[in-house]
């Protein structure tokens, strides 16, 4: 069964870098056709696309918000997709999900993404 486990600092300050760590296990990061996203969600907003990377690793893309500050990448030996984070401002404050989906190139459409991990908490303090 494969699970998704994601993690993080937790509180940062403005202007502040820091790294999420999104853990898979029950299966390769290196698997044909698999990519994995970063998806956030803040209270009383709709979920937005951040960043993803196929399996690969030489196909990412990075959502609008984003751009410029953040960036994905990944770590065979541990199995383990990063996306860092650069610059961050008290609007980047949301829950970041982990995501995978199956077929094609990384993509920002929700409905691609069949299996998410529980989630972990950013809140940048200004």
């Amino acid at each position: 069964q494969v699970q998704l486990q994601e993690s993080g600092p937790g509180l940062v300050n403005t202007s502040q870098t820091l790294s999420l760590t999104c853990s898979v296990s029950g299966d390769s990061i290196t698997s044909n056709y698999f990519y994995w996203a970063w998806i956030r969600q803040s209270p009383g907003k709709e979920r937005e696309f951040v960043a993803a990377i196929g399996w690969s690793g030489a196909s990412t893309r990075i959502g609008d918000a984003a751009k410029g500050r953040f960036s994905v990448s990944r770590d065979t030996g541990k199995n383990t997709i990063f996306l860092h984070m650069s610059s961050v401002k008290p609007e980047d404050t949301a829950i970041y999900y982990c995501a995978e989906a199956f077929g094609g190139s990384p993509s920002e459409d929700f409905f691609e993404y069949n299996l998410w991990g529980p989630g972990v908490q950013v809140t940048v303090s200004s």
